[in-house]
């Protein structure tokens, strides 16, 4: 996939900046969140490259760094909606299993399922879907904000945990995960990402808005499970 150029539509010329007028019906924060939407090179970019969110970068730029995916790779893809890192990873030749509480419109090449990730009969179903030892967890899960940063920062690690555990189970040795954070909520995570990953990162892809919070946990080189027994049937990277 073609990464394109990012810094305006894709004729080249500079985009106009553009204004919304706050209507009746709709608040200021929705304005300004309509407005920097209808200004935002990245938006623009995935429309017409034909990917669903903006989010696409952030993953392509990753992959393009430490070459994350590979062709005939089992990819889990937690929180999936609406699909682009799945689109991406489809189109890069693995074969993607993702969920999301949100439906999500098929993806060629992938199976979504609906449902909450941190349901244990849910995870089952995953690991049933991947059949065989995951290569790479992605997670760009968003626990729903309440506006207060502690507890917001708590969900957020309480997310991560989960994540983690979930890789633990799924990755073969070698495996990767890459998981959002926000920041803050990165510290009592590493301590574990570090146990059971031999390199941890942490990343603020380029496409990352300047003034958002989220930064990746970005965790290589699964180590092999205690006793160096390797999980059975690993994947194709």
């Amino acid at each position: 996939m073609s990464g394109g150029s990012t810094g305006g539509s894709g004729s080249g010329t500079r985009r106009l900046k553009e204004r919304v007028r706050t209507a009746r019906k709709r608040s200021n924060a929705s304005t300004r969140w309509l407005e920097r939407q209808l200004n935002d090179p990245y938006v623009h970019e995935a429309r017409r490259q034909g990917y669903r969110a903006r989010s696409i970068f952030k993953l392509e730029e990753l992959d393009k760094r430490f070459s994350l995916l590979r062709r005939h790779a089992r990819i889990v893809d937690l929180g999936a909606a609406p699909g682009s890192w799945t689109q991406y990873a489809a189109q890069r030749g693995c074969r993607v299993v993702g969920v999301d509480l949100l439906p999500v419109q098929p993806v060629a090449g992938a199976e979504i399922i609906e449902g909450d990730f941190l349901d244990p009969a849910i995870q089952d179903r995953l690991v049933e879907m991947l059949g065989g030892p995951a290569d790479m967890v992605l997670s760009d899960i968003a626990a729903s904000a309440t506006g207060t940063r502690a507890v917001d920062r708590l969900k957020a690690e309480g997310v991560a945990e989960a994540v983690l555990a979930f890789a633990e189970r799924v990755l073969r040795p070698g495996g990767s995960c890459l998981i959002k954070l926000l920041k803050g909520a990165e510290a009592p995570i590493m301590p574990s990402a570090r146990r059971l990953f031999s390199t941890c990162r942490l990343l603020k892809p380029d496409a990352t808005r300047s003034d958002s919070s989220e930064i990746f946990l970005l965790a290589t080189g699964r180590r092999a499970p205690e006793g160096g027994a390797a999980q059975e049937g690993e994947g194709g990277s």
